[in-house]
């Protein structure tokens, strides 16, 4: 078994009360920032190739970050099938992807793999970004219990497939057993691995009591086994699988800074942080982004103006 992360995007961040304030802001320090990036996962059984999420849609652009930018993806490093083809990799050896969650910075290239099984929980399967994909299978979680959490569905020896929700109504994880180990890819049951050591839910998500239900299973799960923690969001996630880095509730690692960001010239779009919705005033009708009324909303995720970044 061989597990790979995807890199995308390096040199982010995420400020606390983003990463930490789903359930309440109380003693967050919005000038305390945590390293950001976007990773997705390839896994190598020797017979198969699995994906968990294909990364942002090509085209997106970069987006420009200022003091109130809640989250910065950082910059991109490469398009998601250069970044998998650099692995080894491209689409016609795919068999399965296991799609965390509809969000766009984990589906943005599906449609680049026609003939993988696309495997959904049955509400993600049924969202607008996925219902149109003739390949997408609705995940029915038919194999029981897997350790403390109720439903899993077996994907291959050794590869798990777990209802997660509250990030969205229909979220998931996988786990992949190796070595000993237990790989969670997890999608963003938590943004930040510093959030699953401080217990801590995100200002993202659809259902926060499933959040919450969700984030208790897991921290209960790698309390029980030894889990290499497996992020989106953060070089953590990276850094964990390149170390095999199992997680130790009871002792966080020191935080490591972000780097400062780089300059860069605005172009009038804008950018959800949250599904990469990219809002382009030449699409409509010329109206500037700071000129929406303040109870607009993300056309794709429904999140507020206050959750876009300029691009």
């Amino acid at each position: 078994m061989k597990i790979q992360a995807v890199r995308l995007y390096e040199n982010g961040y995420m400020l606390q009360p983003f990463a930490m304030g789903g359930e309440g802001m109380e003693g967050l320090d919005p000038s305390v920032r945590y390293r950001s990036s976007l990773q997705n996962y390839v896994i190598d059984t020797g017979s198969e190739v699995i994906l968990v999420d294909t990364g942002m849609p090509d085209g997106v652009p970069n987006q420009v970050p200022d003091a109130k930018t809640p989250i910065y993806m950082g910059a991109r490093i490469q398009d998601y099938l250069p970044a998998l083809a650099a692995l080894g990799y491209g689409p016609e050896n795919v068999s399965k992807i296991l799609v965390t969650h509809k969000h766009a910075d984990h589906t943005g290239l599906l449609k680049a793999f026609p003939n993988a099984v696309i495997c959904a929980s049955p509400e993600e399967a049924a969202s607008d970004e996925l219902k149109t994909l003739p390949n997408v299978r609705a995940v029915t979680f038919k194999d029981g219990p897997y350790y403390n959490f109720e439903a899993s569905e077996k994907i291959a020896d050794g590869i798990y497939y777990l209802p997660a929700k509250g990030h969205t109504k229909g979220n998931s994880i996988v786990i992949v057993e190796d070595g000993g180990l237990f790989y969670m890819i997890h999608g963003d049951v938590t943004y930040t691995d510093e959030a699953l050591y401080a217990n801590k839910l995100s200002v993202v998500f659809e259902d926060v009591t499933a959040a919450r239900a969700t984030l208790d299973k897991v921290r209960a799960f790698i309390a029980a086994h030894p889990t290499v923690y497996l992020s989106t969001h953060t070089p953590l996630g990276v850094e964990n699988l390149e170390n095999r880095a199992v997680v130790d509730l009871d002792n966080p690692p020191e935080s490591i800074p972000p780097t400062e960001v780089a300059a860069a010239q605005a172009t009038g779009k804008y950018i959800c942080s949250v599904c990469g919705y990219v809002y382009d005033p030449a699409e409509h009708d010329g109206v500037a982004f700071d000129d929406l009324p303040g109870d607009w909303k993300c056309p794709r995720c429904k999140q507020g103006k206050d959750r876009f970044n300029p691009a």
